[in-house]
């Protein structure tokens, strides 16, 4: 299936890439030289990657300006971290597993991941105290709360022990938590059925190497990310509503997606 000459020049350019920015990602992450280099940096990578594999990204909404901000995203896919790391500066909170995967481990480090054992509940409140570290710190963080990917027709129950770290404050002022919500649309411009929408979907028990290989020898993806108005825990009172409100809204912005029916978009990124 797909092109066998394509997915050995995406793959080799990805390579090629990685090589070549991630030792300059980690110089500037040890020297922290310039004005956010190492923040900046990520970006293009995941722009970049992007474009090698051919993954279009439609952009609805705005994404909010505030530094730094709690954005809630629902999980489909590692390519969910090309999309996402294109479109915001900041770092992404992953599971703990991540941290030993062969390159993309390393990769994930060199973003400044924060890395939590979500199998381990007395850990909670530690991890906890880890994000909103990051966030008194003034750096912006990408949490999937669904704990794990989905196959991207439909979004999982919320796990709702990190947003606490949604209730802290800077200055006084209340962390603005975003909504986003990301659905794998088309595939060469024709719509992805349910069927088919695990082309870039990965989820239960498939395996990376074989998915990414399968992946990038197919044609161009469109990916669907609107980002919903961002709201603050002064807005909906508590930690769990903020959980509940932001899975509503991702749940019927993944929903309208899914059935060919979403907002308007506002740009085209990628």
């Amino acid at each position: 299936m797909g092109s066998l000459t394509l997915g050995i020049a995406r793959i080799t350019l990805f390579l090629l890439l990685t090589g070549i920015l991630a030792p300059v990602q980690a110089l500037a992450l040890w020297l922290k030289v310039g004005p956010g280099l190492h923040k900046r940096l990520p970006v293009l990578y995941h722009r970049v990657c992007l474009w090698i594999f051919d993954i279009r990204v439609v952009v609805v909404g705005e994404r909010s300006t505030d530094r730094p901000t709690l954005y809630i995203s629902n999980h489909v896919s590692y390519l969910d971290i090309e999309v996402l790391g294109s479109l915001v500066e900041g770092s992404f909170v992953a599971k703990s597993e991540v941290a030993t995967w062969p390159l993309f481990g390393w990769l994930a480090k060199l973003q400044e991941t924060v890395f939590i054992n979500r199998t381990v509940k007395r850990d909670a409140a530690k991890q906890g105290v880890s994000l909103t570290d990051r966030l008194l710190c003034g750096d912006s963080l990408i949490l999937f709360p669904e704990g794990t990917s989905s196959d991207g027709n439909r979004v999982l129950p919320f796990k709702t022990a990190l947003f606490a770290a949604a209730a802290q404050r800077i200055d006084d002022r209340a962390i603005a938590v975003q909504p986003v919500s990301l659905t794998a649309t088309a595939l060469d411009g024709i719509p992805l059925g349910r069927l088919l929408r695990p082309i870039y979907a990965w989820y239960g028990d498939m395996n990376l190497g074989p998915h990414l290989w399968e992946f990038a020898k197919l044609g161009g993806i469109t990916v669907l990310v609107e980002f919903h108005p961002p709201i603050t825990v002064d807005l909906v009172g508590s930690r769990k509503e903020v959980a509940e409100h932001c899975f509503k809204v991702i749940r019927s912005g993944v929903s309208r997606a899914v059935a060919g029916r979403p907002n308007a978009p506002v740009r085209v990124a990628g």
